[in-house]
């Protein structure tokens, strides 16, 4: 393995575990300290601008919500295949236009109140929080990401750019890589183009780690 992508993956896990404690600290404070739930329109924003550049990235490297499922939840979760239905479009389109009406609904209810919607913010990280523990403690530590609304921004917006490059010659189909994506992505089906088509990828380098041959790698700069 490259030293650069052992320096990247290790330097990830570190920001991971520092950014983690935002949605901790906002969960756990934010109902006494409502300024702490504009935490959660800040990650939303830095997620939709990171999308159209570079897909889910912000989602698989710096989003406080994914860093507590990879770092907090992967060792309690039974790591079961993500639904698949979860992660059609349709049902996704129509998740996303429910909680963002929900929540704009909401925030009409006292408009010049700051308090109120940092009130709202928080009520709405509790909740989709709370979703997520549960289906990561039931199914997969990642599975709430597969709808997420600001993933599927950042899926729509940027899926395609960066996508992750399978070197055919060296690729010996061990299936190490799909073993350790933490969307459990598919990421074979794509060896005979040389080309991961896939628009949730989180372009966490977890598959270029392992992979023994060194046969993946990203077209960006950012594990370097």
């Amino acid at each position: 393995m490259p030293e650069s992508i052992r320096k990247y993956n290790r330097n990830r896990r570190i920001l991971q575990w520092a950014l983690l404690s935002i949605v901790v600290i906002t969960i756990a404070l934010g109902w006494r300290y409502p300024w702490l739930g504009f935490s959660v329109p800040i990650v939303m924003i830095m997620g939709i601008i990171g999308g159209i550049f570079n897909g889910r990235y912000i989602c698989g490297n710096l989003c406080p919500r994914g860093g507590f499922f990879d770092r907090v939840m992967a060792p309690l979760s039974p790591q079961k295949s993500i639904f698949e239905f979860l992660r059609r479009m349709t049902l996704r389109w129509i998740i996303l236009a429910a909680l963002m009406g929900f929540m704009i609904y909401r925030l009409s209810k006292n408009p010049i109140s700051w308090h109120h919607w940092g009130y709202t913010f928080w009520v709405m990280c509790v909740i989709t929080t709370s979703i997520g523990v549960i289906l990561g403690l039931l199914v997969h530590q990642r599975m709430w990401c597969s709808f997420c609304p600001i993933g599927t921004l950042q899926s729509a917006l940027g899926g395609q750019k960066n996508a992750l490059q399978i070197d055919t010659e060296k690729c010996v189909s061990c299936h190490l890589c799909e073993k350790a994506c933490p969307f459990g992505l598919s990421i074979l089906r794509h060896r005979e183009s040389g080309v991961v088509n896939e628009p949730d990828c989180l372009k966490c380098s977890e598959c270029v780690i392992v992979c023994p041959k060194n046969a993946l790698s990203f077209p960006s700069k950012q594990t370097r």
